[in-house]
């Protein structure tokens, strides 16, 4: 499958929330309710937040798109974990988060995610950071797999509010 991976425009806000809507839920716990996905979907993943992220000049959205379509999408933040307890997990200075990395489902085991993953580590090379990291949903194993495929490791752990529920993920990072 031959796609390609470039840096998102604001002009790329709905159809990366629409990305977002149709993945976020297939890396819930089983536990989460419709209600709260629905909320965090609203809350987190609409059009207009994707709108203020594509502004904010610590984040950077990355697209995968293929014959035109975006199929994915991945969404890194540069600088200093906010939470305290992520910021004393991760060891490695300067680091840059990978918030999101969603790839949709009929292009699952393609090679897209990899392709995605592959696109984050050069830019995060280029930019000098040390590491990467991110949170993974304790229950979601595929997706642990495949960032320790990619190889991350588990360093701690922190909690996640999706809606009204309190989700627990696994902190990873990997060395640059």
């Amino acid at each position: 499958m031959t796609v390609e991976i470039n840096s998102a425009g604001i002009w790329d806000s709905e159809a990366i929330a629409d990305v977002a809507a149709a993945t976020f839920p297939l890396a819930c716990p089983p536990g989460a309710t419709q209600d709260d996905i629905a909320t965090f979907i609203d809350d987190v993943l609409s059009a207009e937040r994707f709108s203020e992220y594509l502004t904010d000049p610590r984040r950077t959205v990355l697209k995968v798109t293929h014959e035109g379509a975006i199929v994915g999408y991945a969404m890194l933040i540069d600088g200093e974990p906010a939470d305290p307890e992520v910021a004393r997990s991760v060891s490695l200075r300067p680091v840059t988060e990978i918030s999101k990395l969603y790839v949709l489902p009929g292009n699952h085991g393609t090679g897209v995610a990899s392709a995605l993953m592959n696109a984050i580590v050069e830019r995060a090379v280029a930019g000098d950071c040390a590491g990467l990291w991110l949170g993974v949903n304790q229950e979601n194993l595929r997706a642990q797999r495949f960032y320790e495929k990619h190889g991350f490791e588990t360093v701690g752990t922190k909690t996640f509010l999706v809606g009204s529920q309190l989700h627990h993920d696994f902190v990873m990072q990997r060395a640059l």
